[in-house]
């Protein structure tokens, strides 16, 4: 099957383009011996022989491979050096037909570096590259228009203006990408003037000209961020999201998880009445209602967990969280990129881990991996909800909204995290020094803020939720 390259910076939809393309029928593969992870789905294209519908008879199918986000072939840590690696490897491999170069409409002079050293690259090796101008929907509401055909006269390829979020021009890239996909050779890299440039040069003379200017779109983004990186209002803002967060997972997932534990109750007692007494009865009944239902009725907080996250995540906050978390966590040998294993680890030691990856020091990386088993992952939430449940009287305060045992389950989880932060401080002394670990600058870019797009986020919710069970449900089933 040939292979179709999508690659572009962090943060410019590339994730949700790759969603869009694929319908969502993605895998993720792991490099043998690293965390670089790569998503990777099947794109139909179509031969397109008249304005109508397309010749199902002419379909084939691609291979599309959606690589880590990187703002340049030089790479700063050591797992972004094999992302970039291995990207290299496959534009010279004979069965990558295109590589897709998705770039941010909002922030286009950033994205132009990246996307100008892939061109490059991929000319050298004779490939053919689209770009994709992503998040048109934003330059829609200044009303700002990019005339796509001068702009891939310029690069020398062809440009489409899409908007993963909303699927502007969606069906104009699957029908062109399509197209070029099929006969690739046709759509070569083109020698034009902006070639010639400096990549930084071309990039700023081509946003000049094409781009919306640079302070219309941070507008709303700065006057949000006053407030919420603000040293006062903006850790008051962190702190009562965070208790909403821990809120969430206890006060809403209790009607949920009464409604699966009386489910799987009725369920028990309907088998139970048509077996009747003997050992099979009490196998149902004790053994797979008994040990599956004690775990499933957790599903619904794992679930609200990953609501919680990915709300954060889509919407912007969570790199700023992860920049209020910096100066604090700096203080125990972590950097502010910490913060975000540090919250996936509420819901899975092993995905936050490989989560640590994108924090540049190498010693500050090692620290985290280490102290982010400390966290309260959801497999304590049983032994943690038991206990609330014995000992802490189900009280609310402020009309419902503020419960108890959801406030000692906050308590809790800031045990795990003030003791992962002790144990952070002492390995960072124990390290320190050591050239293994040499220490590396704490560099992020602040997304703009946007509205989650809900189609893959349910679809994240809903997979935590199966992998949760397919991958507990066997143990807990087989083991005594």
């Amino acid at each position: 099957m040939q292979k179709i390259l999508l690659v572009g910076k962090p943060n410019s939809g590339k994730s949700l383009l790759f969603n869009q393309l694929t319908g969502l029928r993605q895998k993720v593969a792991n490099f043998p011996g690293v965390t670089v992870e790569l998503k990777s789905g099947v794109f139909n294209a179509y031969s397109y022989n008249t304005e109508q519908s397309p010749d199902v008879t002419q379909q084939q199918k691609f291979e599309l491979i959606d690589y880590p986000g990187t703002y340049s072939l030089k790479s700063w840590s050591k797992d972004e050096a094999i992302a970039i690696e291995q990207l290299l490897a496959a534009m010279s491999d004979e069965k990558t037909s295109v590589i897709l170069c998705n770039l941010d409409a909002t922030r286009m002079e950033r994205s132009l570096v990246f996307a100008l050293q892939v061109q490059e690259i991929a000319k050298q090796h004779d490939k053919t590259v689209v770009f994709t101008l992503n998040m048109v929907d934003e330059l829609l509401r200044f009303n700002h228009h990019i005339d796509t055909s001068k702009l891939g006269e310029k690069l020398g390829s062809p440009v489409f203006a899409v908007s993963a979020k909303t699927l502007i021009g969606i069906n104009e890239l699957q029908k062109g990408l399509s197209e070029i996909a099929i006969s690739p050779e046709k759509y070569k890299v083109r020698a034009t003037e902006i070639n010639q440039q400096s990549f930084a040069a071309a990039a700023k003379i081509l946003a000049t000209e094409y781009a919306i200017p640079a302070d219309v779109v941070l507008k709303r983004q700065n006057t949000i961020d006053r407030f919420l990186l603000n040293s006062v209002f903006g850790g008051i803002a962190f702190l009562l999201i965070m208790f909403f967060l821990f809120q969430s997972i206890f006060t809403w997932a209790a009607p949920l998880m009464d409604a699966t534990e009386d489910a799987i109750g009725f369920l028990a007692g309907v088998v139970s009445s048509l077996l009747g007494e003997g050992i099979l009865n009490d196998f149902m009944t004790d053994a797979v209602f008994g040990g599956l239902g004690s775990f499933l009725v957790f599903v619904p907080q794992i679930m609200i967990l990953t609501l919680i996250i990915g709300l954060l995540e889509d919407s912007g906050y969570l790199a700023r969280a992860a920049l209020i978390c910096h100066k604090p966590l700096s203080f125990f040998g972590l950097s502010g990129r910490s913060f975000i294993p540090y919250l996936s680890g509420h819901a899975c030691a092993i995905p936050a881990i490989l989560a640590a990856r994108t924090i540049e020091s190498p010693r500050k990386r090692f620290v985290t991996m280490l102290t982010v088993p400390l966290m309260s992952c959801s497999a304590r939430l049983p032994v943690y909800a038991l206990l609330i449940a014995v000992l802490v009287p189900d009280v609310s305060y402020l009309g419902g909204w503020v419960n108890l045992q959801g406030a000692m389950f906050f308590v809790l989880y800031l045990f795990g995290i003030v003791t992962a932060l002790i144990v952070s401080s002492v390995l960072n002394k124990m390290t320190e020094g050591s050239t293994e670990h040499q220490d590396m600058p704490f560099i992020l870019e602040l997304p703009s803020y946007r509205l989650p797009h809900w189609q893959p986020l349910f679809y994240r919710i809903v997979n935590s939720g199966t992998q949760f069970i397919k991958r507990a449900g066997p143990i807990i089933l087989w083991c005594p």
